[in-house]
């Protein structure tokens, strides 16, 4: 595997490259990551990974400096992966001058669940995605469907500003008990880990549900949000929205149930897709 901490370095790599499929990480890599380095080889000639922590998706109080930082565990999951080039960019590197350009995601996707409680979030998200887009120039991105919201904005980024990119989105790994790999998982006491994987099972308690037939989503949130915070959690929401936009379903919308809550100070998210 090929380290490159230069855009010129990348660029000249990847010029004889054939195929490229692209997954964009923060590093602290976990076996979900690992499995999108995997699935990429069946997209492309040759699969591209990079390691970023960005700045520009961090709020002022969260957690940015603390974010883990694994350089040499994380390289050593993409060799034996299969990945073939590394890009690992310092902030000099992709924020050469301060970012005076910015993509900002003007739908109302900026508006609800995550963009409503994380304000700008989803500007740094695609504001360095689409740097990275153009800097590696893919023809297919890896994304894990963990991030539900972060995927469908990508997606609608690619699609508006013509970028000819096929994003693909990835099923969450899991642990065994249910809890959705995630780097800040590591945040996590030991019994706090024990509680974690109840989030999960709160969605699948309100899959069950509408798949029984019922129809008040309001009170199904809401006895979801109650028994999380009677076991110590405190719920930022817990919401059954349309698949399309992630906005309020109607009758016959493929739907998918999201979740954001905090556990012994850490933010966990997660979603289900109810079939």
């Amino acid at each position: 595997m090929q380290i490159h901490t230069s855009i010129a370095s990348l660029r000249a790599a990847l010029r004889q490259a054939g195929r490229v499929a692209f997954a964009p990480t923060m590093g602290n890599l976990h076996a979900g990551h690992v499995s999108l380095m995997q699935q990429a080889h069946a997209h492309a000639d040759c699969v591209v990974a990079s390691i970023f922590v960005n700045r520009l998706q961090f709020g002022p109080h969260e957690d940015f400096d603390k974010y883990p930082r694994t350089f040499e565990a994380d390289c050593q999951k993409l060799q034996a992966a299969g990945v073939q080039h590394l890009f690992a960019p310092d902030e000099n590197t992709l924020y050469p001058q301060p970012q005076s350009y910015v993509v900002v995601p003007a739908t109302a996707h900026d508006n609800i669940l995550e963009g409503a409680l994380r304000p700008g979030h989803f500007q740094g998200v695609t504001t360095v995605v689409c740097k990275l887009f153009n800097i590696v120039q893919p023809h297919t991105a890896l994304l894990g469907k963990k991030d539900y919201q972060q995927l469908m904005v990508i997606r609608n980024m690619v699609e508006q500003l013509n970028m000819p990119i096929e994003v693909v989105g990835c099923d969450t790994v899991r642990a065994d008990d249910g809890l959705a790999l995630s780097s800040r998982n590591g945040y996590l006491s030991a019994s706090a880990r024990a509680e974690a994987p109840r989030l999960y099972a709160q969605l699948q308690a309100i899959a069950a549900a509408l798949n029984a037939g019922a129809t008040d989503l309001r009170a199904l949130e809401e006895a979801a949000c109650a028994q999380l915070r009677q076991h110590g959690w405190q719920p930022d929401y817990v919401a059954i929205r349309r698949r399309a936009d992630l906005l309020e379903p109607g009758p016959g919308d493929s739907r998918v149930i999201l979740a954001a809550a905090r556990l012994d100070g850490t933010r966990l998210i997660d979603n289900l897709e109810v079939t």
